[in-house]
């Protein structure tokens, strides 16, 4: 055991100097300021970022169970999930748009 946080989303340890944010389940602009946040791998927030709207946060998304089960999320989860807890994204932003 590391000792290093979690990530909920992909279930991969967050060594320290790996870029990490915190997310806010339910969106600041759609009720969740002050409201529970995670602390997530820079790559996993960005592609939940990627693949939802903020209304689809709020409404049905705002539970890590529910983002787990989301199709494209759970794709990207097993893909990351493969990867060293260390892995970054060498591509800038976005890696892709919302479907």
């Amino acid at each position: 055991m590391t000792g290093d946080p979690i990530c909920p989303l992909c279930d991969r340890p967050i060594p320290e100097g790996v870029p990490q944010s915190r997310h806010h389940l339910v969106p600041r602009l759609r009720g969740g300021k002050g409201r529970e946040t995670v602390l997530l791998h820079q790559i996993c927030h960005n592609e939940i970022h990627a693949s939802l709207s903020e209304t689809d946060l709020a409404r049905a998304y705002c539970t890590i169970e529910a983002l787990r089960a989301h199709p494209r999320l759970a794709k990207f989860i097993a893909w990351v999930g493969k990867r060293p807890a260390d892995f970054r994204s060498k591509v800038p932003g976005k890696r892709r748009g919302r479907r």
